[in-house]
């Protein structure tokens, strides 16, 4: 019986990461799924207590590239809202669940506006890591340490399948935000930790 029948947490520093993070397949399957993470679910995306700062900051150069109602509820609501559970979330299009972030493209397609920016290099600032580390969330423990969770959605039921064909994990997908996030250290730690639990599963 292998650890992974037990639900192993690899804990790097004060850094929890549950398992599904290293053993589940994920790759973004943006043909298939449109961006729908930016205009569906129960509130706007997290934030960061100093994100809010960051987007304002970058507005100016980001906002042509949102649509007339993401920038009007940006001016109703401000640059942050307060989800239903206390936490800073983006603010959404009055009456639906659209970031009001998003950037159309000519077929109705869903991409970030600040993205989109950053990429054109008009923008120094990304968009907010909780959108870059997706499918992994980020909850901030007692005592100062993070968890890091798997979140499963079923609008990404085909990135999940894409993963497994191209035999992509989690971890390995979200290489280059986690690094940014948590340091080169920490992933080549996470790496280590999922060889070793895919050795013990063969066993």
């Amino acid at each position: 019986m292998s650890a992974r029948d037990f639900g192993t947490i690899i804990q790097i520093g004060d850094i929890l990461v549950s398992e599904d993070v290293v053993c589940e397949y994920f790759a973004c399957d943006y043909a298939a799924c449109k961006g729908r993470c930016c205009i569906e679910g129960d509130a706007g995306a997290p934030l960061d207590e100093s994100e809010p700062g960051q987007i304002e900051r970058c507005y100016p150069a980001f906002s042509p590239q949102m649509s007339p109602a993401g920038r009007a509820a940006v001016d109703a609501k401000g640059f942050f809202e307060v989800d239903r559970d206390g936490e800073l979330v983006t603010p959404v299009v009055e009456g639906s669940c659209e970031c009001a972030y998003t950037h159309f493209d000519g077929d109705g397609n869903a991409l970030c506006a600040i993205e989109k920016c950053f990429e054109g290099g008009l923008c120094h600032w990304r968009k907010p890591m909780s959108c870059r580390l997706y499918p992994i969330r980020v909850t901030h423990l007692t005592g100062g340490g993070l968890a890091l969770n798997l979140h499963r959605w079923g609008i990404c039921a085909d990135a999940y399948e894409k993963g497994r064909r191209e035999g992509v994990r989690v971890y390995q997908f979200l290489r280059g935000p986690l690094t940014d996030c948590f340091g080169e250290e920490f992933w080549e730690a996470l790496n280590a930790a999922a060889e070793h639990l895919s050795l013990e599963g063969e066993d």
